[in-house]
């Protein structure tokens, strides 16, 4: 049975966190939620319970299950990703709620790319400040972090909406201001660099 319009806009806060962390994971879980009917998608993502689609997320979640837990390179690869992870979490939103009026349905697609993106840079952040420590732990333990995240978020999402969707809010106040920390430190630390030089 189809959820409900205000559960779906609820869905959609956690999903379009766990796109801005890692969008292969979330598409791949939600296409694998609804292909084993415990998910009834909207009409419009039903593509997303496709095999081929299914397995095409799953084999990029691969690539960057490896890519994103080396030092550096993730770096790129998160920057690569902002023309992706936005986007699609913003197309979600979109096709999710064409039941909606026009501005509303506007209204959650901006809101849906809006909250991948600053899920995105939280994450691009703190890997650029996690990427300055000389060893690689720290990377992993993050990308491991994020890719589970990714999918507990995007499954505790299609069983408690609502509740999913407070701790995407919770998650993205959290990364804002995690944002704001990094980015000051970063300017500092900049300016002490350049007292040296």
């Amino acid at each position: 049975m189809p959820l409900p319009g205000n559960q779906i806009l609820a869905l959609l806060v956690a999903v379009s966190f766990a796109a801005g962390l890692n969008v292969y994971a979330t598409v791949a879980t939600l296409g694998l939620l609804a292909h084993t009917k415990y998910l009834a998608l909207p009409q419009q993502l039903h593509l997303l319970s496709n095999w081929w689609i299914i397995g095409a997320a799953g084999a990029l979640f691969a690539v960057e299950f490896v890519a994103d837990k080396i030092p550096a390179f993730d770096l790129v690869w998160n920057a690569l990703h902002t023309f992706v992870r936005v986007p699609v979490a913003a197309f979600l939103a979109w096709q999710s709620t064409s039941t909606l009026s026009p501005g509303m349905q506007l209204g959650a697609t901006l809101a849906g790319g809006a909250i991948a993106f600053i899920a995105h840079g939280g994450k691009t952040a703190i890997r650029t400040a996690a990427t300055t420590s000389p060893e690689p732990l720290s990377n992993i333990g993050l990308s491991l972090g994020e890719d589970a995240l990714s999918v507990s978020l995007t499954w505790f999402a299609t069983a408690h909406p609502y509740a999913a969707a407070a701790i995407a809010g919770v998650l993205v106040l959290i990364t804002v201001l995690l944002i704001r920390w990094v980015w000051s430190s970063l300017k500092n630390l900049l300016r002490t660099v350049k007292q040296y030089i």
